[in-house]
């Protein structure tokens, strides 16, 4: 990948929360990049202008097949998905036809137009479930109890598929809880976006549950960094990308509140049934690119703080 060869990058769902955070990186790497999304959740605003940006479902075999044929990538970053985990249990066949049988129409076509090489943008806590075994590795059993995780486990598999029998290589990294700027707080958003647009308008969030139910909260900045790591290396495997730390979502509310000066008070609802723990191992992507995330969750909201005291 040299500096002056400019390869030719495809991101789907560049103009997303993650996504968008990695065109900017590829293009500071000095890659040419295409974007490819449907706008269903992705914003305008996040466009870099040094993108080329098509505004195609991925599920559009005609429409994909064109953009391939005509730019001719070399690698592609899939992001594109149906990413709400409530949406995937009431509508699991609309969950599986973004989720599956779109990142199969983006197989086939990198298969056909010989792609070097796909990153795929996975989950952690949706594949391990309430795992046992915490930090949890990558080779805990994967038993995802939702639509969203059984599709993105699918991909997987296929991903390996795809490799085995064409030689079509991946890298797949499993997210932990990402958050920061441009999270739209709407829909299925993190907490800390949700909590941060409350707090900003003087609205009162909600506490599903007792509020002591944790998550991996990982900054997308360190995030794409992980992403960068893999992508550039020969690595054809599967990497957690969280910090290894569990944070209760109450010490989330609080810390939004000091960081905003807030005067919210928890307020809890008794209708939470979810997941209880999630946190992901990095002992795996450490140990292979030295990657460990740099920026603390204290940094890490203030960041988010102020990108939502700017974009309002």
């Amino acid at each position: 990948m040299s500096l002056f060869s400019k390869p030719k990058v495809l991101v789907t769902g560049g103009a997303g929360f993650i996504g968008s955070h990695q065109v900017d990186a590829l293009i500071a790497n000095d890659y040419n990049v295409l974007v490819v999304d449907d706008l269903s959740n992705g914003d305008e605003k996040n466009l870099n202008p040094k993108a080329k940006f098509y505004r195609v479902d991925i599920r559009s075999e005609e429409k994909m097949e064109e953009i391939f044929r005509h730019e001719r990538p070399e690698y592609v970053f899939h992001f594109a998905a149906q990413a709400n985990v409530n949406h995937s249990v009431k509508d699991p066949i609309f969950d599986a036809d973004v989720n599956i049988m779109g990142s199969l129409n983006l197989l086939e076509l990198s298969l056909a137009y010989k792609i070097k090489k796909i990153m795929f943008s996975s989950t952690g806590g949706a594949l391990y479930g309430d795992a046992e075994i915490l930090p949890t590795p990558e080779d805990y059993p994967t038993e995802p109890m939702s639509p969203y995780g059984i599709a993105k486990l699918t991909v997987e598999k296929y991903l390996r598929f795809y490799f085995e029998q064409f030689g079509l290589e991946y890298g797949i990294n499993r997210y932990a809880n990402v958050y920061g700027p441009r999270q739209n707080a709407k829909g299925e958003a993190g907490v800390i976006s949700i909590f941060i647009e409350k707090m900003m308008k003087e609205l009162q969030p909600v506490i599903h549950g007792d509020g002591h139910q944790t998550r991996d909260y990982v900054f997308v900045g360190d995030v794409v960094r992980a992403n960068m790591l893999v992508f550039e290396s020969e690595a054809v495997d599967t990497y957690n990308v969280g910090t290894g730390r569990q944070t209760t979502v109450n010490e989330i509310f609080n810390l939004i509140k000091e960081t905003i000066g807030s005067s919210a008070v928890e307020r809890h609802t008794d209708d939470f049934s979810g997941q209880a723990v999630s946190c992901l191992s990095n002992e795996k992507i450490n140990r292979d690119f030295g990657w460990q995330p740099e920026v603390s969750l204290e940094e890490g909201i203030e960041k988010t703080v102020e990108w939502f005291s700017r974009d309002r």
